[in-house]
């Protein structure tokens, strides 16, 4: 291989553009549980329309102190824990990934005021392959749990990287 040939395939590799994962985010809402509260979270389905599976490794928002990726597991008897999953979610390509009441979600801890209705809230998800994206999320303290999850899927807010 002479320098000509590597410098040719050097060039061409650093051309090439690498496929990474399409991510929307749709129907996505914010809530506390009050005025008060000093916590919340932040549902949504994200959806990976392109070919090449993703994760969410990360969110993060200055309406929060903290702000973690969490689920729910299931302790027996009847009790749910909240725990933070520090892997992250995958979305898979071509498919969908549900962050919902009593499931995965974000999670606002120590709220820096309170969540008001109708106003929205700036959070960075960041994304494995997509990297961040930066999505506007409305608070709405009054949607009822599965509210409109799948009955609004092609309004949501989409973004892509």
């Amino acid at each position: 291989m002479n320098l000509k040939t590597l410098f040719v395939g050097a060039v061409a590799l650093s051309l090439a553009t690498p496929a990474l994962a399409d991510i929307v985010i749709k129907d996505p809402y914010a809530r506390s549980s009050g005025p008060t509260a000093k916590a919340g979270a932040a549902f949504m389905v994200i959806e990976n329309t392109g070919a090449e599976d993703d994760r969410l490794i990360g969110a993060s928002s200055e309406i929060a102190v903290r702000v973690e990726l969490h689920t729910h597991k299931d302790m027996g008897e009847g009790v749910m824990r909240m725990m933070e999953v520090e892997e992250g979610f995958a979305v898979p390509a071509g498919g969908t990934h549900m962050l919902q009441r009593g499931g995965d979600h974000v999670m606002f801890m120590g709220l820096n005021g309170p969540m008001e209705q109708g106003e929205a809230v700036t959070v960075t998800l960041t994304f494995e392959k997509a990297g961040e994206m930066v999505v506007e999320i409305p608070v709405d303290l009054e949607r009822k749990p599965m509210h409109g999850m799948g009955a609004g899927m092609g309004h949501g807010m989409g973004a892509s990287n």
